[in-house]
């Protein structure tokens, strides 16, 4: 009887999980919404009053530190906890996935919470020391909450994936692109008539929007689970073949996963600081504190935009790779291992290729096209 249950319960469950393919093109639209949604409130604040390039030089030198932070804290998560969750979940052991969950949240909780303590009493010192930029300060106050949220959802998005329920993750990370987006010329517009149109804390208010729509983002992963408490208990309960591991084994092994995904995230972070350490700083010598910044505004917020946009389809078929193949690997299958990994690269290369040509090719009228709806 025991083993009939089991057997029903995991196909039950495997009813619910969302195809390979399902799970790449939601994953797709949301990354490309995202990118959108990304250009069009570039776009208000670089025609804001008062705003323009040197409001986006104050906002993306202090996101570039956010960045950084939370590169190491929460880059290369949701893939690690993806892999093992994904790996308990193919023979069969929820329980042992739930406890990875569980283990990982804490775990996580306080890497990012020491994050955002880190960025909320060094953002003085970064501002003024690191960056020379000192109106950036405010901005990395604005944004030390976001370090915790997007970590412990980062870990939520880790499990759902594992699951096979990737759309969650995609949903959270739509919503809280439409929050962003929403929010910024909200609370823009409301600190503008509060200080006067003051650059600085128009620019620390664009950073707060960013710090409440994690927050919301966040928001909505919690409510997810909460609805899906029924569903998880009843996988734990049916669970076959659990596997009981220490708990800082468990951490060492999402450490492991983790680390190498993060050094690679790492290195891309490190190029933009060093961008926002060194490009203001040189430029000072050669005119004005502000006119520096305005054009450190025009790299940070227009072209990294642009360049960006194309990485969406490779963020898609990398995330829903990851529980695939980890599920597939689990059960011994190489045969779908192959097949969906060239898939994925095809893909990638037929998309990722002309895209790479038409921003070459076509460099100068994009500068045009993005200077001309920037005035």
């Amino acid at each position: 009887m025991i083993k009939i249950s089991a057997k029903k319960g995991k196909h039950s469950m495997e009813k619910k999980k969302e195809g390979f393919m399902q799970g790449v093109l939601t994953l797709m639209f949301s990354q490309v919404l995202i990118k959108i949604l990304g250009l069009v409130y570039t776009l208000y604040l670089t025609n804001r009053e008062n705003f323009g390039d040197k409001g986006n030089g104050i906002c993306a030198s202090g996101y570039q530190i956010y960045a950084l932070l939370l590169t190491v804290s929460s880059i290369g998560v949701p893939s690690a906890i993806s892999k093992l969750v994904s790996e308990r979940v193919a023979v069969g052991d929820n329980k042992g996935a739930h406890r990875i969950f569980k283990i990982a949240f804490a775990t996580f909780s306080l890497i990012g919470l020491a994050g955002s303590l880190l960025l909320f009493f060094g953002a003085h010192t970064i501002a003024l020391n690191w960056l020379q930029i000192p109106e950036a300060e405010m901005t990395l106050v604005a944004l030390s909450p976001a370090i915790f949220f997007v970590t412990v959802a980062s870990v939520m998005r880790g499990y759902f994936n594992g699951r096979q329920k990737i759309s969650v993750g995609a949903k959270s990370q739509s919503l809280e692109q439409v929050f962003k987006t929403l929010l910024t010329i909200i609370v823009v517009e409301i600190v503008a008539i509060l200080s006067n149109v003051s650059t600085q804390w128009m620019a620390a208010g664009a950073n707060l929007a960013t710090t409440l729509a994690t927050f919301l983002g966040f928001s909505y992963l919690v409510l997810y689970y909460r609805s899906e408490r029924k569903e998880i208990a009843s996988e734990i309960k049916n669970t076959v073949n659990y596997k009981y591991e220490r708990v800082s084994k468990i951490v060492k092994r999402i450490l492991l996963v983790s680390i190498p995904i993060t050094l690679t995230a790492i290195m891309s972070s490190i190029n933009k600081n060093v961008d926002s350490f060194t490009v203001v700083r040189n430029l000072k010598n050669f005119m004005s504190e502000d006119q520096a910044t305005a054009l450190y505004g025009i790299l940070g917020g227009k072209v990294d935009t642009l360049t960006s946009l194309p990485l969406a389809i490779n963020v898609a078929f990398a995330t829903a790779l990851v529980p695939a193949i980890s599920a597939a690997r689990a059960k011994r299958d190489k045969k779908t291992i192959r097949e969906k990994t060239s898939f994925s690269l095809l893909v990638s290369m037929l998309i990722g290729l002309p895209c790479t040509v038409g921003m070459v090719i076509f460099a100068r009228t994009n500068i045009k096209f993005t200077i001309s709806k920037c005035k």
